[in-house]
């Protein structure tokens, strides 16, 4: 599906300067956006934005979409069990 819309060219030049490309800014901003509202889930983001799972969370923090990800303290915790587990 295409979606397309209107930007300022000044907006298209300014993000090109920077080494952006502006399609791919507004697709990644939709889908995350979508992902926010919970219309659609981390796994069906992936696959949009051809991302693993890995890259699709350092996106959402880069975004500041953070409250389903893991902290710190979960991370560990995960780790130690996988390691008992291994260990037994």
């Amino acid at each position: 599906m295409t979606i397309s819309f209107d930007m300022p060219g000044s907006i298209e030049d300014l993000l090109r300067k920077q080494g952006l490309d502006p399609a791919q800014i507004a697709k990644e901003s939709a889908l995350i956006e979508l992902y926010r509202q919970r219309r659609i889930t981390h796994h069906e983001l992936s696959i949009a934005l051809a991302l693993s799972h890995a890259e699709t969370d350092a996106l959402l923090k880069h975004h500041g979409v953070t409250e389903d990800l893991p902290s710190p303290t979960e991370i560990a915790a995960e780790v130690e069990h996988i390691l008992r587990m291994r260990a037994a």
